[in-house]
């Protein structure tokens, strides 16, 4: 069923009746979620992927991203009802599509470079399938522009835009989270061609979200906002980091002070650490940097600059940390926890545990690493070998917040270590704790 025309009520109406066919491309970590939830409020939903175990697996019901709470119920339930199935014919789905989603990533390299070819594949496939009447929404975070750039490929199809819809709707997901965040965590953003198609995409997505949708005055406009929530974080952080440093001069405790600068509710202090990764708040600031042609971002270039460093610093603590309990980082054995770039997901994308080994072996040191989401081969690939045990080992490098290492035995780490050195560059251990066992406790923000 065309949606251009009617207005929000009837779409919704027409989407949890069944009247809807939704493609959604790219059925990975935020596109597999969005397909279930729509699927689960009534549409028809095809799922699209190049690989085809994701597809095999999807129309025998079974969910691949299992880090993802809820997903497997979801996936199941709604694959054996008939509302989600999966396919690898991109041009086929368009075809039996009102609606295309298109969900896949967008590559960069470590300077927010786009490599727009899965984007350009779709939307490749997706013009050959266009009708008049159909909707394409980008849901990808690209910088702003991009989706409009899109147009002249779409419009192959022998259609004009107005002729077809066209709109943005940034993600505003966590791998972890997706369902909640898709559902209600936030509204959505919302930029759209033209008033016609902007009505329709209101309507589809007030359906799935409960918090509603924020209409933006353009495409490009809802493309900037996606952006610009990366970049604040960046630069948040980068300040948090700045003045981390500054209270390990002046021998002040950095997290005492924010804690209580934050109960000024226009003080919002981030939390200090070894590094910014994963593969969107570093990679977000140089979508504004690329596209800065008269204007000079310096504070955001500086925040860069300030949380790439970060990972040094943590050497720097750990050498710090070893002297002053007698020992030369040179021939020390340090165990990294933490290989993934945050806690709970396994991904690797500019994590901080990758420049920390390298520089730890050009020090000299014997360097080991340990994540429970990670093997033995994941190691090996970061430069590091594997242990799972503190025998022997000189101090302790934590990357990653993860679960398990905010429950780390201190006591029996004490026992088993040959120098008790912890440097915490994620803040998850109890400092009183740790000295209590007699470790020289070092963290971002407080160098003991």
């Amino acid at each position: 069923m065309k949606l251009i025309g009617l207005n929000r009520e009837e779409v919704k109406n027409a989407l949890k009746t069944g009247r809807v066919t939704i493609a959604v491309y790219g059925m990975g970590k935020m596109g597999l979620p969005l397909a279930a939830v729509f699927a689960d409020h009534g549409a028809k939903v095809i799922g699209v992927d190049i690989n085809e175990r994701v597809v095999e697996n999807i129309n025998r019901g079974e969910n691949h991203i299992k880090e993802e709470p809820g997903l497997d119920e979801l996936v199941r339930r709604n694959v054996e009802v008939g509302r989600l199935r999966a396919t690898t014919d991109g041009i086929r789905a368009a075809k039996e599509a009102d609606v295309m989603v298109i969900l896949v990533p967008t590559l960069t390299d470590e300077r927010g470079n786009l490599k727009l070819g899965p984007v350009y594949d779709v939307a490749e496939k997706i013009s050959k399938g266009l009708e008049r009447g159909d909707i394409i929404i980008t849901e990808a975070t690209m910088p702003p522009g991009t989706t409009e750039s899109l147009i002249p490929i779409f419009e192959k199809s022998g259609l004009k835009v107005g002729e077809f819809g066209l709109a943005h709707a940034p993600e505003r997901t966590m791998t972890g989270t997706a369902i909640r965040d898709i559902t209600g965590q936030y509204p959505k953003i919302v930029g759209a061609s033209d008033e016609k198609t902007l009505e329709a995409v209101i309507g589809i997505y007030e359906t799935i979200n409960g918090k509603g949708v924020i209409p933006m005055s353009s495409i490009k406009a809802a493309e900037a906002v996606k952006v610009f929530e990366g970049v604040y974080r960046d630069v948040n952080i980068a300040l948090a980091n700045e003045l981390a440093l500054w209270c390990e001069e002046h021998g002040l405790d950095a997290l005492e002070v924010f804690q209580a600068a934050n109960t000024q509710p226009y003080c919002h202090l981030h939390m200090p650490g070894a590094g910014v990764g994963g593969h969107c708040i570093p990679v977000y600031p140089w979508f504004v940097i690329n596209l800065a042609k008269k204007t000079n971002p310096r504070l955001i270039k500086t925040a860069r600059e300030i949380n790439d460093s970060m990972p040094h610093h943590v050497v720097e603590l750990t050498v710090k940390g070893l002297n002053d309990a007698g020992r030369p980082l040179k021939g020390s054995n340090v165990l990294v926890l933490g290989l993934t770039f945050r806690g709970g997901v396994r991904e690797f994308m500019k994590a901080a545990a990758k420049p920390i080994i390298e520089e730890l072996k050009e020090w000299g040191a014997n360097v080991y690493a340990y994540d429970p989401l990670c093997t033995r081969e994941d190691a090996e690939r970061f430069g590091a070998g594997w242990k799972e045990d503190f025998r022997g080992i000189d101090a302790i490098v934590i990357t990653a917040d993860h679960r398990e290492f905010k429950e780390l035995n201190l006591e029996r780490l004490a026992g088993e270590m040959r120098t008790k050195v912890i440097v915490d560059g994620r803040n998850v251990l109890d400092p009183e704790k740790a000295r209590k066992y007699g470790f020289r406790y070092l963290k971002v923000g407080n160098a003991g």
